[in-house]
């Protein structure tokens, strides 16, 4: 690990993708930020899910949105909810409907409505039903109207009635016959 540390953020820049799936994951939370900065998206994707679930929160949040964008579905299962809180709302809105959609029910649920509030269309459709029910009362009262008429009839059976109650008449008059059927 003091090997790491020793390592100069040029350095680390040009490590190969094989030498940065080899890392401990002590190692890994070793890096400082400014070099986890420099990785490139081959390097990002050479890191595995319990590397990730390493990264402290300060480390996450400095990971770019390229860098976020470029996380593979089963990395981003190594984020802890506190990694998932610690993303900014400009990290939220890179992530792909993949990334999305590989996102645990517990994840779903440490993402902040302001984070929420960023999700595509796309994003929010490609949701599971288990990740829409896992959401909170609040989370799905911050959704926007477009969000909410973009979900899927199916993803709606997750609400529960209290998450009904929390929808504004705005977001009600946003519902199609085949979400309200």
């Amino acid at each position: 690990t003091t090997q790491i540390v020793a390592l100069t953020t040029t350095q680390v820049g040009v490590l190969k993708a094989t030498q940065i799936a080899a890392l401990r994951v002590t190692q890994v939370a070793a890096l400082e930020t400014t070099d986890l900065a420099v990785l490139n998206t081959t390097q990002i994707r050479a890191l595995t899910g319990s590397q990730i679930g390493a990264l402290t929160t300060t480390q996450v949040g400095a990971l770019t949105t390229t860098q976020v964008g470029a996380l593979l579905g089963t990395q981003v299962l190594g984020f802890e909810t506190s990694d998932i809180a610690a993303l900014t709302t400009t990290q939220i809105g890179a992530l792909t409907t993949t990334q999305v959609a590989a996102l645990t029910t517990t994840q779903a649920r440490a993402l902040e409505t302001t984070d929420l509030a960023v999700l595509t269309t796309t994003q929010i459709r490609g949701l599971s039903s288990a990740q829409v029910a896992a959401l909170t009362t609040t989370q799905v009262g911050a959704l926007t109207t477009t969000q909410v008429g973009a979900l899927l009839a199916t993803q709606m059976l997750g609400f529960e009635t209290s998450d009904i109650a929390a929808l504004t008449t705005t977001q009600v008059g946003a519902l199609s016959t085949t979400q309200i059927g």
